[in-house]
């Protein structure tokens, strides 16, 4: 099993893609990011590995968030193929009016 520490050890790697979206025009930029979600999410969860994908929301920070845990031993072949869909998932989103900041983030996700 892989560690960070002796005491920290992990079986999972999470990629997470996350934005801003504006409470403008009735929250259309939240309809529009969840719809672009919906989009892709069969070419998410059928990624080697891929054991979970969970959707963040927060309306009082206004974050729109998606995690995508994969199993660490296959996550470099995701990584190697540039986290596809992420590029294009990205830019769509990007081109929603209203999404702002979009990042990515990756880092262990283990249940406790």
């Amino acid at each position: 099993m892989p560690e960070i520490t002796k005491s920290v050890q992990f079986e999972n790697i999470a990629r997470e893609w996350r934005c801003k979206w504006s409470a403008d025009k009735d929250k259309a930029s939240l309809e529009a990011a969840q719809e672009l979600l919906k989009s892709v999410i069969a070419d998410v969860k059928a990624v080697a590995g891929v054991k979970s994908v969970q959707r963040v929301v927060c309306g009082g920070c206004l974050d729109f968030k998606v995690v995508v845990k994969v199993a660490a031993d296959q996550f470099g072949d995701w990584e190697k193929a540039k986290f596809a869909p992420e590029e294009s998932f990205l830019e769509k989103l990007k081109a929603i009016e209203g999404i702002s900041i979009v990042e990515t983030q990756t880092y262990t996700l283990e249940e406790m």
